[in-house]
Parts: C-alpha cells; structure tokens; sequence
C-alpha cells in the first residue's frame, strides 16, 4: 500500500522551529552576557571587532547574515498574504490593527521619556518591534495552557510588525543614498520580476541575483538587510488552497530550506554577537536615565497598551474579532509577550546609534524591558491557561 506523502504546513513548521530556536536564542544571549562579564570579555570584544575584508566580523553578522532573516521573513510576508492566514482583508484586519498601534504607541512611549534628551529621539524605533522568536520561545514553555489561536496570533502580529519594522528600516535609517548603485538594484529587480513573469521556477537565478541585490543595496547606502525582504517579494509562490504546501511552490521550498538555519544559527549568532553587555558599573541609576528607561517602557508598558488597546477597540467597534477560544486574561498575557523586543530592536539600535556607549544603554533598556515583558506574560498566562472563559466581542 503507498504510504500518502502529506505536504508540509509552512506556518505549523515555524511555530516549532520559531518556539525553539526562540530557547537557542536565549541561551545564546545569556551566553554572551555571561562571556562579556567575565576574563574572556577582551577576547569576545576583540574576535567581534577584527575585520575579515571590507567589514568587521560583527558587521558581517548584522549585515550579511542577518540578511538570511530578512529573507525568511520577506518569504513569510509572502506567504502568509498571498495564500496563508494574511491572504483576505478580515484576516489581516486584527493583527494589522494590532501591530500598527503595537508600533505607534511604544514609540510615543520612548519619545515622552527621551525626546527631552539630545541625540536621541532617534531611537523612537528601537521598541516598536517585537521579537517572534523569543516570544513563542516563552509561549512554548506554557504548553497546552495558551490556545493555539493565540499563537496565530502572536505570529501573524509579529509578521506585520516586521513588514513596519522593515519599512522603518528602509526610510528612517538610510543615510546618503548613491544614485548608480541604486540604479543597478533597480536593474537587478526588474530583470527578477522578468523572471517571475515568465515563470522561471528554479531558485538559483533569483538567489544569485539575489546575491548581486545585497552587493548593490549595501552600497547605495540603504540598509543591505532590505535586500533579503526585496529577493522574498519576487520568489515564486505556487498557491495551495485546501492544503498546508504546494511541494512544487519554489518560495515554499526555499522557506522549509531556510527556517531551521535560521533559527538555530543565524539568529543565535546575531544574538551572541549582540547581547554581550558589561554589567560592571551598571545600577538604578543608569536604568532609570532617560535612553534605557525610554526603551523599557516602550517595550513593557507601550506594547501591552498598544496591542491589548487594539484588540478590545476592534472588538468593541466590531472592527474584527478576537482570538477565537481565548479569555480577554489571555490575550492581555500575549499582548505582554509583544514586548520581547530582542533581535530587531537590537538591530535598529545599531543603526540609531553609532556611539558604542549608547548602544550599550539601549541594550539595557531592551533586556529589562523584554525580560519583565516575558516574566509577565507568562506569568499571566499561566495563571489564567487553565481556568479562562473565552473572550466575548
């Protein structure tokens, strides 16, 4: 008897991979915390700061192998419009509304507290965005206690989230831009879109466009990340309705390829790179300045505002529904795990700030803010999984 070969669910494959490459991910970081306090800190710095051809090795990281995320996520964005649970107005309107105000209001959050201060207003980004990984590596640790539709929903928040996150990217963050560079990523993404209008499925000549795309972008000046997000936008997809997958769909494959890479190394990596803070010197006084202390409300108190604000204003209003088979307690407890804002705000930190002692206060603010978000929410969470009534709109 044929054994009947189930295609598999893309969405379902990155809720397993993203729960647990969120743990990788933590133990990365408090790896790179414990390193950076301790004798082997000059070595850690040193080994990060050495340059291997035009760039450093950390550089490398966030600009070339954090382009890989970038890529995942552009192929997750994809999907998830064009035939996952983004793909008809009513679905996207809940975790649009969500993630829009779940950037809106932690970035007002950190101005009212750090505008006043000098040089850095600019880091109104930094905890607009909410760590997928990490959050569902908390959620995972609750098991059965958190409905799935809130899982859903935590992903497809952080999926929008990142579309503003990298949009954020692109327009605030860019510096002087270089005109023929530009000019030749606009060559190198229309000869892709030939290729996708003429139905090329094979997936080497977009990566090795791809390839040249980051090379061009990196010199133009905008952030070269973008290039990953800009080569996901024109992989072929092959729509699968009634089923989890098209075998056949070249973005499908090129996702399931990527996922485990990326959340067992890729991120990691950048977050070993990026996590490692000096704790010596560091007390109540540096965390209630006003650059940490703008992060960390921004990330705790702004996200669960936000995003918990816009799921009851959207229910109240009949805009959209709430999670199905959640309690309001619930979706509050996940409104708290939105602000684990670990790798992008990690990331836009670095493009904000280029003083390194700045950078150093904002990780501070996001591994106090993401960590009382993340104690919270699961806290909440655990404490309302087993005894909650389902939310009424």
């Amino acid at each position: 008897m044929d054994t009947v070969v189930r295609p598999r669910s893309a969405m379902r494959a990155f809720l397993r991979s993203g729960a647990s490459g969120g743990i990788v991910l933590i133990v990365a970081a408090l790896a790179a915390m414990a390193i950076a306090n301790s004798p082997l800190a000059p070595t850690y710095f040193a080994v990060l700061a050495q340059h291997v051809g035009p760039l450093s090795i950390l550089h490398w990281i966030n600009d070339g192998l954090m382009t890989l995320f970038f890529l995942l996520v552009g192929l997750e964005i994809k999907r998830e419009l064009v035939d996952g649970h983004l793909a008809s107005w009513s679905d996207r309107a809940l975790p649009a509304v969500a993630a829009l105000s779940g950037m809106i209001v932690p970035a007002l959050v950190y101005l009212a507290v750090a505008a006043s201060t000098p040089g850095l207003a600019r880091g109104w980004a930094i905890p607009s965005a909410t760590d997928i990984a990490f959050a569902l590596g908390v959620m995972a640790l609750l098991g059965n206690r958190a409905p799935p539709s809130l899982k859903l929903f935590l992903t497809t928040v952080a999926i929008v989230d990142d579309m503003g996150a990298v949009a954020v990217i692109a327009v605030a963050y860019t510096s002087a831009v270089s005109g023929p560079a530009l000019l030749a990523a606009a060559l190198i993404l229309g000869l892709m879109f030939v290729f996708n209008r003429f139905g090329v499925v094979r997936l080497w000549p977009y990566l090795m466009l791809g390839l040249l795309l980051w090379f061009a972008i990196w010199s133009s000046g905008i952030h070269a990340t973008i290039a990953g997000v800009l080569t996901a936008s024109l992989i072929p997809i092959r729509r699968s309705p009634g089923a989890p997958d098209a075998r056949d769909s070249p973005l499908h494959r090129l996702e399931h390829a990527l996922q485990p890479w990326v959340a067992y190394l890729i991120v990691p990596v950048f977050g070993f790179a990026n996590a490692g803070l000096t704790l010596v010197g560091i007390g109540l006084a540096t965390l209630l300045s006003p650059l940490p202390l703008g992060v960390a409300a921004g990330l705790f108190v702004g996200k669960q505002v936000g995003v918990l604000g816009a799921v009851w204003g959207a229910a109240r209003l009949g805009f959209a529904r709430p999670p199905g088979g959640a309690s309001w307690p619930q979706v509050y407890g996940t409104a708290l795990l939105c602000g684990i804002g670990f790798t992008m705000s990690l990331f836009i930190a670095g493009l904000a700030f280029a003083n390194a002692d700045l950078v150093d206060e904002v990780k501070v603010g996001i591994i106090t803010g993401s960590l009382l978000s993340a104690c919270a929410g699961y806290g909440v969470l655990r404490l309302c999984g087993s005894r909650s009534r389902q939310v009424e709109a």
